[in-house]
């Protein structure tokens, strides 16, 4: 890898680093404040429901006891339930609660409040997301390892016709 590129990698990197840190997280979460690693655990549920422990666990890089911990200030907090699986009873199935679809709703309205003033295009927008949404999906691939993705998960591919099939979604 050039120079020239390693050294823009790490400026995305930098500046995705830089802009999550200032999304604060909204003051009326009920019941009270939740931690940034909290946050993902129920963002990644919310965005899967039912999904297993061991894959939420997985996906937000957290091993199994802190996982468990997490879980566990959740669910008293009323955020998450668990579910033993219909198939398989030693199977833990992970469901986002109201009050915490609610909290998801609340940082939406924040969060897409708080990138009003960057004025940016729809098109802008679109193009951004699929691009984090594709990084996303690579580093988790990527922190899972070969077994995990059965080695065939690929990499959602972003050339030039996905960028122009997002800019005409997003008009």
């Amino acid at each position: 890898m050039v120079k020239e590129h390693i050294d823009t990698l790490y400026e995305l990197a930098d500046l995705v680093h830089a802009v999550a840190r200032q999304l604060v997280v909204p003051a009326d979460l009920r019941p009270g404040p939740c931690t940034p690693v909290e946050i993902s655990v129920v963002r990644f549920i919310c965005r899967n429901p039912g999904t297993s422990a061991r894959t939420a666990a997985a996906a937000t890089m957290l091993p199994s006891s802190n996982f468990s911990r997490v879980i566990k200030g959740l669910i008293a907090k009323g955020l998450l339930v668990r579910q033993a699986d219909d198939q398989d009873a030693r199977v833990v199935r992970l469901y986002p609660t109201a009050l915490a679809e609610t909290n998801m709703l609340r940082m939406r309205q924040l969060w897409s409040q708080s990138l009003v003033d960057a004025s940016l295009t729809p098109e802008t927008i679109a193009v951004v997301n699929a691009a984090l949404r594709r990084i996303e999906f690579g580093l988790v691939a990527q922190s899972q390892g070969p077994a995990a993705r059965g080695g065939s998960a690929q990499v959602p591919d972003l050339d030039g016709t996905e960028i122009k099939r997002i800019k005409q979604d997003a008009l």
